[in-house]
């Protein structure tokens, strides 16, 4: 679309395409893949339905989901498709909000150089924009809930479901989401309190409505018992985790025995399961009365098993095993021989829970793990017509796990609804007018770009954006210019937009809050990505080498 004629005097076999075209070029590239996650903004926002090369299926609001999907080949899409895993990983929330104010950044500032604004002088402003965005977000828009009252936390989780396909029943999934995540509080060394969403595991199952699900205290895996005839219920369990085959051992391939008597071939057939059988001694002596295996175990073995009394369980994932035996502080082997070559397995291995029980929970049997002793862990059941909505809804309570527990950890929040940006855009525009150099100019365009997010969710919401928005930035005008006494004035910051009523509400009143660390992540990760863009003058792509042709001329 933009090549300028070949430069043959540079290179041989590559394009050159340098100055406004390249950064036209690249800031197409990221409206395209912004404009594709903008309309799942918010709390109205829509859902896309992704079908890959195989025909699979995959229909998601989560912004991080969509990108992962798409196949971007531009490479500055790219760096926003990035900019949204990263954000997914650190936050887990606020992947779209990312990616849209990273692409009105980058428009803005093409603008200001079609003026004659040189990369750096905008680079500068807007770190400089940042710099005070930053502070003032935590001066003045962030409140600390030192008191973590659970509604608050409750409150915190709706907001980040209101988007998604639980939305309609944010209420019932927030409530189980906070549970979740205040049952696996645990304090590492250094006395900090962590709170890892890898504790909690979330299992999927066919049938009934969403309300359904559960939250279940306990590890809960999705593998019944290997036989019948053992004991469902296990009080004081000692665990032993292990990554090894439980079935008769067999000649590896190859191998060759040549014998001369018929009774050798019994001995060697013995000793195919008296190998076997040693080793479930040796875990057995240890204590064990709890085997979680990731292989099979066959008859012979499951017949010493129900002997002795042990509940064994056989095909578990090894994710799975590795978040119990870090729950129960047992240690998951994948092989019995130390370091003399003898098999053995001490009792140090073995992981405790008060007890494991197989329970039929809706239409499965599931083995719950409770009272782990280590740390503490939860399992949530889904429940949910089909595939595609429990997958979505996996994502969703996913993304609210994230949120609770960076609030848990931050203590910080800030009100939601478009609030904090049309804050700062009335904030940073005042500020510009104070900055005497070309920077100003930078700072005003990076005030008026936050302005995209409050726009977005009001079109999505089908309301009059060139109505709302005015009125929600005159109530923080008015804010930023209240004396100090007036405090009906002051608490105008909190306002933000209610898109179900399509009115300028106080959002900390009816709840709608949100981390601080999430907004402060995303303007910082914003700003970072569109930098990098920015920065590009150049770009020189290298043609691949044709494909040799073949002297017989075959056609393979």
């Amino acid at each position: 679309m933009f090549d300028s004629t070949r430069s043959d005097t540079l290179f041989l076999g590559a394009q050159k395409v340098s100055g406004d075209d390249v950064r036209q070029q690249n800031v197409l590239a990221t409206q395209a893949v912004a404009n594709v996650v903008k309309s799942s903004l918010g709390p109205v926002g829509l859902d896309k339905m992704l079908v890959d090369d195989i025909g699979d299926v995959v229909v998601t609001n989560d912004g991080a989901t969509i990108l992962n999907l798409l196949d971007v080949k531009h490479p500055a899409g790219q760096i926003l498709v990035d900019l949204a895993q990263q954000q997914d990983r650190e936050v887990g929330d606020g992947t779209t909000s990312v990616v849209i104010i990273a692409s009105e950044l980058l428009k803005r500032a093409n603008e200001l150089v079609k003026n004659k604004i040189h990369p750096t002088t905008i680079i500068t402003g807007y770190r400089l924009a940042l710099k005070e965005t930053i502070r003032y977000i935590n001066e003045v828009l962030s409140q600390s809930i030192d008191s973590f009252s659970k509604e608050i936390l409750i409150n915190i989780a709706s907001t980040s479901m209101s988007s998604k396909i639980i939305g309609s029943d944010s209420a019932f999934f927030s409530e189980m989401v906070v549970d979740a995540m205040l049952a696996v509080k645990t304090t590492n060394n250094k006395g900090e309190t962590k709170y890892p969403i890898k504790a909690v595991n979330i299992l999927k199952s066919h049938g009934k409505s969403s309300t359904e699900s559960m939250l279940i205290n306990g590890y809960a895996l999705n593998c019944t018992v290997a036989s019948q005839a053992m004991v469902k219920y296990v009080k004081d369990a000692k665990i032993a985790c292990i990554d090894i085959n439980l079935q008769k051992a067999r000649m590896a391939m190859g191998v060759q025995i040549n014998i001369d008597d018929p009774d050798q071939l019994e001995e060697i057939r013995k000793r195919e399961y008296g190998i076997i059988m040693e080793r479930i001694d040796k875990i057995i002596e240890a204590g064990a009365n709890v085997v979680l295996t990731t292989k099979g175990i066959d008859d012979l073995c499951l017949k010493k098993f129900v002997e002795s009394g042990v509940m064994a369980v056989r095909r578990c994932k090894k994710e799975d095993l590795r978040r119990i035996s870090r729950a129960t502080g047992a240690t998951f082997i994948s092989s019995m021989s130390d370091l003399e070559g003898e098999e053995t397995f001490d009792s140090s291995y073995l992981g405790d829970a008060s007890e494991v029980v197989q329970e039929r929970i809706s239409d499965d049997e599931c083995i719950l793990v409770k009272g782990t002793k280590t740390h503490s862990a939860a399992s949530i059941i889904l429940r949910g017509p089909n595939e595609y909505t429990l997958d979505e809804m996996e994502r969703s309570i996913h993304d609210s796990l994230s949120v609770v527990k960076r609030t848990l950890e931050s203590g910080n929040v800030v009100p939601g609804g478009g609030a904090v940006e049309t804050a700062l855009n009335i904030y940073l525009e005042n500020f510009a007018t104070t900055v005497g150099s070309r920077e100003q100019l930078a700072i005003a365009e990076f005030a008026n770009a936050l302005l995209v997010i409050p726009k977005t969710l009001a079109v999505n919401a089908a309301k009059d954006s060139s109505d709302l928005v005015p009125k929600l930035r005159s109530y923080h005008a008015a804010s930023q210019q209240a004396l100090p006494t007036e405090l009906k004035k002051k608490n105008y910051k909190n306002y933000g937009l209610d898109l179900i009523k399509g009115k300028v509400t106080d959002q900390v009143l009816h709840g709608v809050l949100e981390p601080t660390v999430s907004k402060v992540k995303s303007l910082k990760s914003a700003l970072e990505a569109c930098v990098a863009i920015l920065r590009i003058d150049t770009m020189i792509t290298v043609d691949p080498e044709p494909a040799k042709e073949d002297p017989h001329g075959h056609d393979h």
